[in-house]
């Protein structure tokens, strides 16, 4: 998860990520830096299962630039998560060949 999402290392406690929970703290503060509401985020969470959503807000601040709203984005994928079409795998893997060097994401 951290190879396809460097940048939530930045927000962990002490710069780092050790463990999911300093995952879902960095999620929190990154949250609120995007504009996430902390009900979107909360549904998300109810939806996703908690690592999953802060994975997803680690992918959401790594694709940043390319996201209008954050907030509409993770509300999407927790509507499309309860219908059973979204997973974060396929995100992450995306995000991770996007990383290697002499690759690019297509999307």
């Amino acid at each position: 998860m951290l190879q396809a999402c460097p940048q939530i290392t930045d927000y962990g406690p002490g710069g780092r990520i050790d463990n999911w929970r300093d995952l879902m703290a960095a999620a929190v503060v990154v949250r609120t830096m995007l504009g996430v509401s902390s009900s979107a985020y909360e549904e998300a969470c109810m939806a996703m299962g908690w690592e999953n959503a802060a994975t997803v807000i680690a992918c959401i601040l790594e694709r940043g630039g390319h996201i209008n709203s954050a907030g509409g984005y993770l509300r999407d994928l927790t509507r499309r998560t309860e219908r059973g079409e979204f997973a974060v795998g396929p995100m992450l893997m995306a995000l991770a060949r996007g990383s290697v060097p002499g690759s690019r994401l297509v999307g």
